[in-house]
This record gives structure tokens, C-alpha cells and sequence, in this order.
């Protein structure tokens, strides 16, 4: 997987700005992407960063690049709670929500619409999603919006050019481990 991968598809969660992103890599082979992944993994974890493959299929992963502490605050908001309850969610410990979700991306059921809890979508988006089947939103941007519109325009509009601004400077000779953020 290439770091130009990485920066354009993560490029908020590398600068801080979201606690996670969803992106698909193709891969040749199975040990292959094992080894990039511990790869990665080296490189990111000194800055509070993880990736972790969600589903593998054939020649494709989807992989979840995150922050564990932003995921540990997310989860603990009262209505991220509620809804994981409501989803199947038994254990409602941070460190034990993504575990299940593991479980229900390689169960081959249903995608799990929860996940967007799991990458800085408001609560009320993700729940909106999932009682209107993703229909009726308000505005749609890097996801679907049932509560606050300007709110989230202005989310995707720093999103957006944060994305631009990694992807300008990794065109420039700027590389994957310079322009990661360390938070705490």
C-alpha cells in the first residue's frame, strides 16, 4: 500500500482532525499486506495512530486507520453509547466496541452502518442513516446529514482541505511520517 494511498484517504485522521478513516487497498498477496500493515503500524503508533484490516476479501482489504483515544472519547458520549446498545453492542467498553465490530465486518452480514461512530460522524447522522436507510438526509458530504447541516459542511469543507494540503505536500517531497500529527 502506498503512502499516497494513505495521505489521500486519511489525510484528517493523520493531522488530528477525525478519529478514523475507511479505505480499501488492493493487494497481491495475504502476507503481503500482514507485512505492510506491521509496516505501517511501526511508522504511525509513536504518533497515537493504528491500522487494522476490517474485511479481506481476495486481493482487497478495507482497513480502518484511527486513533485509539479519540475512539476511547467518541465512544463514550452518551448517544454513541445508546445507539451501539440498540446495534448490538453488549460489552459498551471502548476497548471492547471494536472487537465487535470486527466481528460484524468479517461476519458477511450486513454493513454495519454503526461504524460511523467509529469515524467522527455525529450520532445523530449515524442514527438518521440507519432508521431512514440512508434516505431523506439534510445534506450528504464524507457522510450522510440528519442533524446539523452547517455544522457538517463546515467539517467537510476542513476535511477537504486538509486532504488537499497533505496531498500538495506529499507531491512536494513531503513524506507519510513527516506529516503525521502526534495528539494526545
Amino acid at each position: 500500500m502506498s503512502e499516497e494511498l494513505i495521505i489521500r484517504c486519511a489525510a484528517p485522521t493523520l493531522a488530528g482532525l477525525k478519529t478514523g478513516s475507511l479505505f480499501s487497498c488492493r493487494f497481491d498477496s495475504l502476507h503481503q499486506l500482514h507485512r505492510e500493515i506491521r509496516d505501517v503500524n511501526r511508522r504511525v503508533a509513536g504518533k497515537g495512530l493504528r491500522l487494522l484490516p476490517l474485511r479481506v476479501t481476495d486481493d482487497t482489504a478495507l482497513l480502518y486507520l484511527y486513533r485509539p483515544l479519540y475512539l476511547q472519547r467518541d465512544l463514550e458520549n452518551d448517544e454513541a453509547r445508546k445507539l451501539l446498545a440498540e446495534t448490538g453492542y453488549d460489552d459498551l467498553r471502548p476497548g471492547r466496541c471494536l472487537p465487535h465490530l470486527l466481528q460484524r465486518f468479517r461476519g458477511g452480514g450486513d454493513f454495519p452502518h454503526e461504524v460511523g461512530l467509529f469515524l467522527s460522524y455525529p450520532p445523530e447522522d449515524v442514527r438518521g442513516f440507519i432508521r431512514n436507510k440512508g434516505r431523506h438526509c439534510k445534506c450528504a458530504g464524507c457522510w450522510k446529514v440528519y442533524g446539523d447541516p452547517e455544522q457538517a459542511r463546515r467539517r467537510f469543507e476542513g476535511y477537504h482541505r486538509c486532504t488537499e494540503d497533505c496531498c500538495r505536500q506529499y507531491a512536494m517531497g513531503v513524506s507519510l511520517d513527516e506529516l503525521l500529527v502526534s495528539v494526545s
